[in-house]
């Protein structure tokens, strides 16, 4: 994924310098620099030729989520979905004055602001590719540290995790999905999860 003007490749560096800040670290390295990474490489089989907008997004999809901390809201569903809009807000806003401050125009950047901050119409072709590329994320590279911090889950909880990751997933995420070479405790769950209601 290849930016077209010296402004997005200077938006994308600056994007990159912040998710290196990133006080969380993975393997030795910044966690949201390795999360860019994954995202671009699923969202690369998903839209080989993406617009401008959809690459820059792309890699802005976390920027400097750290900086609003999960325990600034109520520990419950309603605070981490609070948590969660304030985030992806943040996100987009700090996308749209990297890309300013990069000589970006003002409707790209406007237009990756939408795409980062989740506010993108449902239908949406390129947030649904961010959306597909997410969950493949979470599939491939997040399912077996989110089992490990919580081995007090049920079957039944993790089924309903995953059955909600399955449902915002396109026709060709699925089979993208299907490629991953999951252990077979992960497989079966996922079967669990896919399988058509009896």
């Amino acid at each position: 994924m290849n930016a077209s003007s010296p402004a997005i490749q200077a938006a994308l560096q600056a994007i990159d310098l912040a998710h290196a800040q990133d006080p969380k670290r993975e393997n030795g390295s910044p966690a949201e620099v390795l999360y860019a990474q994954r995202l671009a490489s699923w969202v690369q089989q998903l839209a080989p030729t993406p617009s401008d907008a959809l690459l820059v997004a792309t890699h802005a999809q976390h920027l400097e989520r750290w900086v609003i901390a999960r325990a600034e809201f109520p520990m419950d569903r309603t605070g981490y979905h609070r948590w969660r809009k304030a985030v992806q807000k943040r996100q987009g806003q700090r996308a749209q004055e990297l890309m300013a401050a990069a000589g970006c125009e003002p409707a790209l950047a406007a237009r990756v602001q939408e795409l980062v901050s989740k506010s993108a119409l449902k239908n949406d072709p390129e947030a649904q590719v961010l959306e597909d590329a997410a969950c493949l994320v979470f599939l491939a590279s997040e399912l077996g540290p989110f089992a490990a911090e919580h081995p007090d889950y049920t079957t039944e909880q993790f089924v309903v995790i995953l059955r909600k990751s399955w449902e915002k997933m396109s026709p060709a995420a699925r089979a993208l999905a299907g490629t991953i070479p999951f252990p077979e405790a992960h497989a079966a769950l996922i079967r669990l999860a896919t399988a058509a209601p009896q």
